[in-house]
C-alpha cells in the first residue's frame, strides 16, 4: 500500500510535466507551429469545431502555415476564428486554402512570451506541490509507523524536487528557445 502512494504520485507528476511540455508547444517562437492553432475553435454550422478537425494544417515553409479545409464553404469562418483567437496572426485567404505568415518576434513580444512560460511553470510546480499534500495525507492515514511515515514523507520530497528540477530545466529552455533571434 505504502509504494502505492509513491507510485501514484510520481505517476501524476509525470502526467503535470506532460501537460507543460503540451502547453509549451502553444507558445510559438517564431517558427510556424501548427500546434500553435490547437486552440482555435471555427463556427461550423452553427457548431464550434476545433480547426484541426476542418482541414490540414501543414508548414510549407518555415514561418508559412497552409491550412487547407475539406470544405471551402468554412474558409471565412477559420479566417474569422484565427481573428478572434487573438494570436497575432493574419490568415490570406485565397478561396481555396489559407495562409498564414508568421511574423517575426519584437523583443517586447518575447518578453511577453517568456512571463507566459514563467507563469506556466509555476502552475506546474503549484500542482506538484498539491500532489505532494494529498500524497502526505494519504501517508498519515495509513496505519504504519512514524519512522515509515517519516521516511515515506521524504521520499514524496525527493520526488517533488526531481519534478521541480525537470520544470525548472523545461522553462529555461523554452525561455532561451524564445529569446534567440
Amino acid at each position: 500500500m505504502n509504494t502505492d502512494i509513491l507510485k501514484q504520485a510520481d505517476e501524476k507528476m509525470q502526467k503535470a510535466i506532460e501537460n507543460l511540455e503540451k502547453r509549451f508547444t502553444t507558445v510559438r517562437a517564431g517558427r510556424a507551429n501548427p500546434s500553435s492553432l490547437d486552440g482555435v475553435m471555427v463556427d461550423y454550422y452553427g457548431t464550434l469545431t476545433p480547426l484541426k478537425q476542418l482541414g490540414t494544417i501543414s508548414v510549407p515553409e518555415a514561418r508559412q502555415l497552409l491550412i487547407k479545409p475539406f470544405d471551402r464553404g468554412c474558409l471565412s469562418g477559420i479566417e474569422k476564428a484565427i481573428f478572434e483567437a487573438n494570436l497575432g496572426y493574419t490568415p490570406n485567404n485565397d478561396g481555396e486554402t489559407i495562409r498564414i505568415i508568421i511574423p517575426a518576434l519584437t523583443e517586447e513580444r518575447r518578453k511577453e512570451l517568456v512571463k507566459q512560460v514563467k507563469a506556466m511553470g509555476e502552475d506546474t510546480r503549484i500542482i506538484i506541490r498539491n500532489i505532494r499534500h494529498d500524497a502526505n495525507e494519504d501517508i498519515e492515514k495509513e496505519e504504519i509507523s512514524e519512522d515509515e511515515q517519516k521516511r515515506l514523507t521524504n521520499e514524496v520530497q525527493e520526488l517533488v524536487s526531481k519534478y521541480n528540477k525537470i520544470v525548472d530545466d523545461k522553462s529555461k529552455e523554452k525561455e532561451e528557445e524564445l529569446m534567440r533571434v
